[in-house]
C-alpha cells in the first residue's frame, strides 16, 4: 500500500494505515490519513483525493487562517468539520534559546495539549467514528496540530511511540516544498524561524511520554473511557 501520496498542491498527505497495534494488529490502511492544507485542492485537479473515498475531513486551522486561505472544495458526500484547538501563539512563547528544537516543540504541543484539549478530543471522536472513515485530518502545514492528533490517535491504537515519532517524522522531506510553495504565495509564513520548520522524531517522543506523565495514560487524556476502545474496533485489523 501507498503511505505518501503526491498531488500537485499538497505536500504532506499520507496514510496513517499499516502500523502495529494494540495486541499485533495493524492499523487499516485508506481508513485515516494526514495532510496539510486542503484548501489547495482544485477541483480541476481533484482525482487523486476524490479517488481515495475520503467521506469527513477534519480542519483544525484557526479561524482567521480559514479566512486567510479558504477551505476544502464542497465536494459531494463531503462532510467538514471545523475543529480549532485553543493554544497559545507560538510568536508569544518563550524563547527557549538554550532548548534543544524537540524540547522546545514538544513544550508547544504540551501547551495545545493542554488548552486545546478539548478539540484534541473532539476531533479524535469524530475519528473513532466509523461512519465518518475515511478521514482526512489537516492544519497548515500538517505538522503540528495535525502531528499532535495523529500522534495521540496512533498512541491510543496501541503503535509504538518509536514508530509514532517516525511518522512524525515524515514530514521533515515534505517541508522544503511546502517552504517553497509559500515562498511564492505568502514569504511571512515561509519566513518564520528555522526551528517552527523542524520535526525531529524526539519530539514526539517527548510530547507522548509528557502526556502519559500529566494525565496516567492516552486513556486517561482522552477522558471517555470508550473513546480508545472504538478507535481500536474500528481502525484496528487482524494480519498485516
Amino acid at each position: 500500500m501507498v503511505r505518501n501520496y503526491d498531488h500537485p498542491n499538497l505536500f504532506n498527505f499520507r496514510d496513517l494505515g499499516g502500523y502495529a497495534g494494540h495486541e499485533g494488529r495493524t492499523v487499516r490502511w485508506r481508513r485515516l490519513f494526514r495532510s496539510d492544507s486542503l484548501s489547495r485542492i482544485d477541483p480541476a485537479d481533484a482525482g487523486s483525493f476524490t479517488a481515495l473515498g475520503v467521506r469527513t475531513v477534519i480542519d483544525l486551522r484557526r479561524p482567521r487562517e480559514i479566512d486567510r486561505d479558504g477551505r476544502i472544495h464542497a465536494f459531494p458526500g463531503l462532510t467538514y468539520h471545523h475543529i480549532s484547538p485553543v493554544h497559545a501563539e507560538w510568536e508569544e512563547a518563550p524563547a527557549g534559546g538554550e532548548l534543544s528544537d524537540a524540547r522546545w516543540l514538544a513544550d508547544r504541543y504540551l501547551d495545545l495539549a493542554e488548552h486545546g484539549r478539548a478539540a484534541i478530543v473532539a476531533a479524535v471522536g469524530v475519528i473513532a467514528d466509523a461512519g465518518n472513515a475515511p478521514v482526512v485530518v489537516h492544519c497548515v502545514a500538517g505538522k503540528d496540530r495535525t502531528g499532535v492528533v495523529s500522534g495521540i490517535t496512533l498512541a491510543a491504537l496501541g503503535v509504538d511511540d518509536a514508530v509514532v515519532a517516525e511518522d512524525y517524522a515524515l514530514t521533515t522531506a515534505a517541508t522544503e516544498r511546502s517552504m517553497a510553495y509559500w515562498r511564492g504565495t505568502n514569504p511571512g509564513i515561509a519566513g518564520m524561524p528555522a526551528r517552527w520548520l523542524a520535526s525531529p522524531a524526539e519530539t514526539m517522543l517527548l510530547f507522548l511520554a509528557e502526556v502519559r506523565a500529566r494525565y496516567g495514560s492516552l486513556d486517561a487524556y482522552l477522558g471517555d473511557p470508550s473513546l480508545a476502545a472504538r478507535l481500536r474496533e474500528h481502525l484496528l485489523e487482524d494480519g498485516s
